[in-house]
């Protein structure tokens, strides 16, 4: 591919890895006299620190470019869709409630803006939908400022082999030698929270030596249920929100709009909340007459009157036997509990905590090991102020449960699943633990698998 060969230097001068004759023996001279001292401590027995890497070396290191491919076997996308899907950034809507296992929305957009800002080759998208007698192929790019696909191709192609699903296939900037261990342990929790799923994991090198094929088996045919959509709960919603759904409503007056737009508003609470509301309100007005002040009004009603709270028949929790089952195909550890919490509310979305402890296994370090998932997807990054971790480390005492926390292999395993995950910075990787709700959801949740692991 013209343009992503990492070139043979010529003029080595102009890297800023370049070294001086001068330099590169003084450096070695330094690395002699560090060998030195090693090998005298060593043989009068004592302890020995690695060299750490030279400071000031600069250079490329192994970033490199790599073809990404993600195929599975799931219902795949509607040949026409597949443009806007995937080359128009907020396509969708975010005003039919529902679980979703994203973060952003935006996963396959961000890879694809990603791409053209590092190698600038468009992606590739392959798609069948079952009983489908065709493969819909779409080799597309954005055009970011206007936010519209850029179609280089799309057509329709034969599936003999009756496939179904999606693949896509991505050319990006990399470093693997860096995000390697990231990259595994991703996959990993993955298979931890999901182990209904079938993962295959290949790394494929220049060096045939430094190829890479993990499998991670699937276990069981329970699935989670599938989320199902609800209507918005009224102590939830904001003024952009009401103004949105009051312009997209069937519904003609106002007291239909607040039956059907919200959960837990029946026809007396509507009566009773356009009476709250003013004289200037009443049941049989047009909703879609309502000025700016009036929905004002709605919403600060909204904020201040209790309702009841919405069910977790919304969620979709991994479930405590897929939990269990998945620590216990990954960790193999000696011993291992599970808790699956009841659905609570908070800011009027619901959330489910399950959690899970291990003690022992395979590959794993001593003292804790801390696993975190939002909606059944592993969070990796800024740990440290995650509500789970800070849980972990500082409101459970380990030590009256006969668990050694620095010595002893621990795994803690804690998922919340909502219809809003709280995150905290722009990242979505940790939940802070401001949120008192699912604060004191967490640590109740650790408790019956701490009494497990005591007795």
């Amino acid at each position: 591919m013209i343009g992503l060969v990492d070139r043979e230097r010529v003029d080595a001068q102009l890297y800023d890895d370049y070294e001086t004759a001068k330099a590169r023996e003084k450096r070695l001279a330094k690395e002699a006299r560090a060998q030195e001292v090693q090998a005298k401590n060593a043989s009068l027995g004592k302890k020995v620190k690695e060299q750490s890497t030279m400071k000031g070396m600069k250079g490329r290191g192994e970033a490199s470019f790599y073809r990404v491919t993600c195929k599975d076997n799931g219902k795949g996308m509607p040949h026409d869709d597949i443009p806007n899907m995937f080359g128009r950034v907020l396509s969708g809507t975010k005003y039919g409630l529902k679980q979703t296992r994203g973060k952003f929305g935006l996963g396959a957009k961000m890879a694809l803006i990603w791409s053209k800002m590092s190698t600038g080759l468009p992606i590739e998208i392959s798609s069948s939908m079952k009983a489908q007698s065709y493969i819909s192929f779409c080799r597309l790019d954005i055009d970011i400022h206007r936010n519209i696909p850029h179609i280089h191709l799309h057509e329709k192609r034969n599936n003999d082999d009756c496939w179904h699903g999606a693949e896509i296939q991505v050319v990006i900037e990399g470093n693997w030698t860096t995000y390697r261990s990231k990259i595994l342990h991703y996959m990993r929790q993955m298979a931890v929270i999901t182990p209904y799923a079938q993962f295959l994991f290949r790394f494929i090198s220049d060096a045939p030596d430094k190829n890479v094929t993990i499998k991670f088996a699937r276990r069981t045919d329970v699935m989670p249920p599938v989320p199902l959509e609800t209507k918005h709960h009224p102590s939830s919603v904001d003024l952009l929100l009401i103004k949105r759904l009051i312009a997209e409503t069937s519904k003609q007056n106002l007291l239909q709009f607040l039956q059907h737009e919200f959960v837990n508003i029946g026809k007396s609470l509507a009566e009773r909340l356009i009476g709250e509301m003013g004289p200037e309100f009443s049941p049989k007005m047009v909703v879609k007459s309502l000025t700016d002040q009036q929905i004002v009004r709605i919403n600060q009603l909204f904020r201040q009157a209790k309702f009841d709270d919405p069910t977790g028949d919304c969620l979709s929790p991994a479930g405590e036997y897929n939990l269990r089952l998945g620590i216990i195909k990954e960790l193999h550890p000696d011993m291992v509990a599970t808790y699956s919490g009841s659905a609570q509310v908070f800011e009027g979305h619901p959330f489910i905590v399950e959690a899970g402890v291990s003690v022992g296994g395979k590959d794993v370090k001593q003292g804790l090991n801390i696993f975190r998932f939002a909606n059944r997807i592993p969070l990796l990054f800024e740990q440290g102020a995650d509500v789970v971790t800070r849980t972990a480390l500082k409101r459970i005492n380990w030590g009256s449960y006969k668990i050694n926390q620095t010595q002893d292999k621990i795994g803690v395993f804690v998922s919340v699943v909502s219809t809003k995950i709280p995150f905290k910075g722009t990242g979505k990787e940790y939940i802070g633990d401001d949120i008192n709700e699912i604060a004191t959801a967490v640590k109740p949740s650790s408790l019956p698998f701490s009494n497990a692991a005591s007795s």
